[in-house]
């Protein structure tokens, strides 16, 4: 057999993520065959996800962030079981790195992201999750993946990585940008359901009618003024949880319409995402 040096198990390390005993061990299993030390790594991650696949993995990271020239926005959400492992320098880099493949190939969807290739490794997005879930013996997943695109994106990512949104706009330039980013933290902020009234679906529309009608009875209103009431109640509901119609949070007297468009004539919101653990 051959000896299994420090600078062995340090190599190996670098190379996994892996913990120095977890790398000797595996070395000395091997019998200090690197590819086989690191396939000896990766069954072990299989076996404690399949042991911890009924675990709630409700803590991470969600990252957001736009393309150089502006005109992409991505999220993702990378799950861990615990805020200990979350705060991790290592479990960050793992998270950017899954990031920056969202943002490199725009993925059609979350197992379409998945299935890329991980920091060119011969090993999938999937697969490194495995091999980490061995490697930090928590179970984790990736959650969470959204994106936009369009003249001009902005990405906010809120203080703690628990929260984050993108925000898609019609123009581009300075003026836009700066107010893109009051935007995506009012989105952040108000948790706004849809663009407009017309994003909302008609099954929400019909509940909040459903529901004003039973307030405005049990207040004793009369029957005849019922469906009137709710009708108020319905487009107080759409102005408060509807984006462009919601008042802004830079300036109060106005709605984030007016605000995006004394900011430049026509300038709107065309599309946006939220994402939030827990």
């Amino acid at each position: 057999m051959s000896k299994i040096t420090a600078a062995d198990v340090n190599t190996l390390r670098k190379q996994t993520g892996a913990g120095m005993m977890d790398c000797k061990n595996a070395l000395v299993e091997a019998e200090g065959n690197f590819d086989q030390a690191i396939d000896i790594l990766r069954k072990k991650g299989q076996k404690i996800a399949a042991k911890r696949g009924n675990r709630d993995a409700n803590e991470g990271l969600i990252l957001a962030k736009t393309t150089a020239d502006g005109k992409k926005a991505v999220m993702v959400v990378v799950n861990c079981e615990t805020d200990f492992v979350a705060q991790n320098t290592e479990f960050n880099t793992f998270a950017t790195t899954i990031l920056d493949a969202a943002i490199a190939n725009s993925p059609a969807s979350l197992d379409a992201l998945k299935e890329l290739t991980f920091n060119g490794e011969a090993l999938t997005i999937a697969e490194k999750i495995i091999e980490q879930t061995g490697v930090i013996g928590e179970k984790i997943d990736v959650s969470g993946y959204e994106i936009v695109e369009a003249e001009q994106t902005i990405a906010y990512n809120h203080p703690g990585n628990r929260l984050a949104s993108i925000v898609a706009l019609n123009k581009a330039g300075e003026t836009v940008v700066e107010a893109g980013k009051q935007v995506a933290m009012q989105i952040a902020a108000m948790d706004p359901i849809a663009l407009d009234e017309a994003g909302v679906a008609p099954e929400v529309i019909e509940k909040e009618m459903a529901l004003g009608r039973e307030i405005a009875q049990q207040e004793g209103k009369p029957e005849a003024m019922l469906d009137k009431i709710a009708e108020g109640k319905v487009r107080k509901f759409l102005k408060d949880n509807t984006l462009l119609n919601q008042l802004s949070v830079r300036d109060n007297k106005k709605t984030v319409s007016q605000y995006l468009n004394e900011t430049e004539n026509g300038l709107t919101v065309t599309d946006f995402k939220r994402l939030m653990l827990g």
